[in-house]
């Protein structure tokens, strides 16, 4: 089948980055669609690496990495990396490279209490230091700007995903905000679906592999027209194509345990930038009372 013609502004930014590759996706060819994935899995390799080594990870042509760069707006590959690269020129210290030696280490010592915390901490640290870097602020307000509007909130996560959803199903009850958990229990998951409304919104965490129930109710209630946040790995995960505002957070996939620090930092932001909207508004009301 033949795609359509590609047409966006060359971005400037990593943000506007995923945002072009994102809103373009659907419309790539296969090649290039598993370009994207590993575009926004490996940002670090982007940056440092040559066309010919990325090209050679990615499994696909050198020739196939310059045409993902040109349907995105940019000249040549080169500079397309650059965006990559002023990103990682950005952060204090080298994080890919403490993190490979400390998995060299317990690898190498994989028994060491010491070395398996040693090495969570270092994930984290780099795993927040993605999370700053790359998550739009934009995104945020916008998100954080929804729910306020909101009249109630619903929250959906299964399997690793759902202590990130008990978190914030517990912090916005702490705001006093009408917030539900939708847990499924006694097989009531439609049910609760069901209880959504047009002026509610609804908060999906997904993470690889995503969950097949998740992604299909998401995608109802989106075509619905209700507002939904998501958050999960990437621009072109299944559950971030479909919201109205999604995060991206990059895993390891090549950890057995993939860390829930980021998507928790991630969470409490978007509780505590709630809680902040909220007594702003309360607080404009009284004012405009007096």
């Amino acid at each position: 089948m033949k795609t359509r013609e590609v047409i966006v502004l060359t971005p400037t930014t990593f943000n506007e980055l995923k945002d072009a590759i994102a809103e373009n996706y659907p419309a790539l060819s296969r090649q290039l669609q598993k370009i994207a994935r590993f575009v926004l899995e490996y940002p670090e390799d982007m940056a440092l690496e040559t066309v010919a080594v990325i090209a050679k990870r990615a499994a696909v042509q050198p020739s196939s990495m310059i045409r993902f760069a040109q349907a995105l707006g940019f000249d040549g590959f080169s500079d397309m990396q650059q965006v990559f690269r002023t990103v990682l020129v950005s952060r204090s210290g080298n994080y890919r490279d403490r993190i490979e030696t400390l998995r060299r280490q317990s690898e190498g010592d994989g028994a060491d209490p010491g070395a398996v915390l040693a090495d969570s901490v270092e994930e984290s640290i780099h795993a927040l230091q993605l999370l700053g870097e790359h998550t739009s602020t934009e995104d945020l307000d916008r998100a954080i700007g929804l729910l306020a509007d909101a009249n109630d909130i619903y929250v959906l996560a299964e399997r690793r995903a759902f202590p990130v959803a008990f978190y914030l199903t517990y912090a916005i009850s702490r705001l006093e905000r009408p917030v539900h958990l939708m847990d499924g229990v006694g097989g009531m998951l439609n049910q609760q679906a069901k209880n959504i409304k047009p002026n509610d919104a609804l908060i999906v965490v997904s993470f690889p592999p995503y969950s097949p129930t998740v992604v299909e109710l998401l995608t109802e209630q989106s075509q619905r027209g209700i507002t939904t946040v998501s958050i999960t790995d990437s621009a072109i995960s299944p559950v971030a194509m479909e919201a109205t505002v999604a995060f991206g957070i990059k895993q390891q996939e090549e950890r057995a345990f993939r860390s829930l620090v980021a998507p928790m930092c991630l969470a409490q932001s978007l509780v505590v930038g709630l809680g902040h909207r909220l007594v702003a508004r309360n607080n404009k009301g009284e004012k405009t009372g007096d």
